[in-house]
């Protein structure tokens, strides 16, 4: 069978690169990325002004409904794959997509719910990011509160994103930009090109103008190019990846957020009935989410808590991708995985972590299975707060736990994308609403990967995108 080739999408239409990305999937075929240079993107940047229009020119209550047309189509259609006349079903979407990034069957297809439902609830996302404006603000730019004018205005041009690797669900963070006539500049990660390819396909057949999007993979050069040639951008990646954009206000980083859960004590004494979410938070999507429960803070009883956890983790075991009960992912590379594990290893030699699963699990951490590599999941229980492995995260199921003081909780955690706090306390839960360090708080005993789409769960688009500015003088009413 020929090479598949994806192509870049310059202003939605088919670029065919002299460089390519090639990579050989599990089953032995081939599949070919073209690769833009950044001179390619500069010269595209400059034509953006056509990609504004084309999304001005259509009312927002229609791109909504080419959104959640386009969820249906994503989830079941079969769409352009590649740049010939190929068609690709769901199933092959999941099958590739396990191929290219190690995520099981299951995983894949909990992936396209979770972008399916972003897409299909866009109305209750827009709600939640403009705190219930209507949508005709960015049709007319002005919206009435209070009697008063308000004018809402884009800070730029397009938005521009730089994607990781670890999860398809990530995508459903850009995808609101349409709907608030924003073009977009994807540059997708190495080992999934797919799902964001896959979602431009379902959303111009819904009725997107292709010039609204701009599919370009390419190197970290190229990557510079898009986060400092749009008026906005994001990037994921590592801190230390991330680092040297941070000073720029118009580049939101996604790095490393440790979610983490704090177990007060008027729970503490009754853990036993709340491992479920706990398990979930540190397992679910096979530890590879942002929001993924790194670090777990119990006032009291650590040691009965961390056993429990350790037998329920050290339980999930490596199975082949197409097994429906699958819910541990194999690395892409093989090589990062080995030293991930090797770096594990090193920071256990160090005084104060345990490895508490490692006596519990049915092998070592690092695993050849089923002709992929697996890290088993792991907790560390961590006697120390500066202990290096007491607050860091990896992209499998690994989370450490520690006995801290409820009072001092607060004080310890540093920033922190998700907090799921286990705790009725009304006084403490005074103090965790006031606290400057959590993105997003959950009170209850809720897993970090409880999502409501009425509540952004890291940062604002709306906001991000949009500015709000007073209006005076004669104006068409409202």
């Amino acid at each position: 069978m020929s090479a598949l080739h994806i192509p870049i999408l310059r202003l939605g239409r088919p670029y065919r690169s002299l460089d390519v990305q090639r990579h050989t999937l599990a089953n032995g075929q081939t599949l070919e990325v073209s690769v833009a240079n950044s001179g390619l993107i500069r010269r595209d940047l400059a034509q953006l002004a056509k990609s504004g229009e084309a999304l001005r020119a259509i009312p927002t209550e229609t791109l909504v409904g080419y959104m959640e047309k386009a969820a249906d189509l994503y989830l079941n259609a079969e769409l352009p794959w590649g740049d010939g006349d190929r068609l690709q079903s769901p199933s092959d979407y999941a099958s590739a997509l396990s191929l290219m990034t190690g995520l099981p069957h299951s995983l894949g297809r909990n992936n396209m719910g979770k972008v399916h439902a972003a897409m299909s609830n866009i109305r209750a996302v827009l709600a939640g990011l403009t705190r219930g404006l209507p949508l005709d603000l960015f049709d007319s730019g002005v919206v009435e509160q209070e009697g008063l004018a308000v004018n809402f205005f884009p800070q730029t041009n397009s938005l521009g994103v730089l994607l990781p690797s670890n999860s398809p669900g990530v995508n459903s963070l850009w995808l609101p930009a349409l709907a608030m006539k924003i073009p977009v500049v994807l540059k997708p990660g190495r080992e999934d090109p797919l799902t964001p390819f896959r979602l431009i396909q379902a959303m111009i057949a819904a009725g997107f103008p292709r010039e609204a999007f701009g599919f370009y993979p390419t190197t970290h050069d190229g990557g510079d190019t898009v986060l400092f040639g749009t008026g906005r951008a994001i990037a994921f990646g590592n801190d230390t990846t991330l680092k040297k954009y941070a000073p720029y206000r118009h580049i939101q980083v996604h790095g490393s957020v440790r979610s983490k859960i704090l177990i007060g004590d008027d729970f503490a004494g009754h853990w036993q009935a709340h491992l479920d979410p706990i398990v979930h938070a540190i397992s679910a999507n096979s530890g590879r989410s942002c929001i993924n429960c790194s670090s777990i803070l119990t006032g009291k009883n650590r040691d009965a808590l961390a056993d429990a956890l350790a037998r329920r983790l050290a339980a999930i075991e490596p199975l082949p991708r197409e097994h429906p009960g699958a819910i541990l992912a194999g690395f892409a590379n093989p090589k990062a995985a080995k030293a991930i594990d090797e770096r594990l290893e090193e920071l256990l030699q160090t005084p104060g972590a345990v490895d508490l699963t490692a006596k519990y699990r049915d092998g070592p951490r690092l695993a050849e299975a089923h002709g992929q590599t697996f890290l088993r999941p792991t907790l560390v229980v961590c006697d120390d707060l500066d202990h290096p492995l007491a607050n860091t995260e990896y992209g499998f199921p690994f989370a450490s736990i520690l006995q801290v003081p409820q009072a001092k909780m607060l004080d310890v955690i540093g920033e922190t994308l998700v907090v799921s706090a286990f705790t009725k306390d009304r006084a403490w839960s005074t103090e965790l609403m006031t606290s400057t360090n959590i993105e997003r708080l959950n009170l209850g005993p809720y897993s970090t990967m409880r999502v409501q789409w009425e509540q952004p769960h890291e940062g604002n688009l709306f906001e991000f995108l949009y500015r709000r500015r007073a209006l005076q003088g004669d104006l068409v009413a409202v």
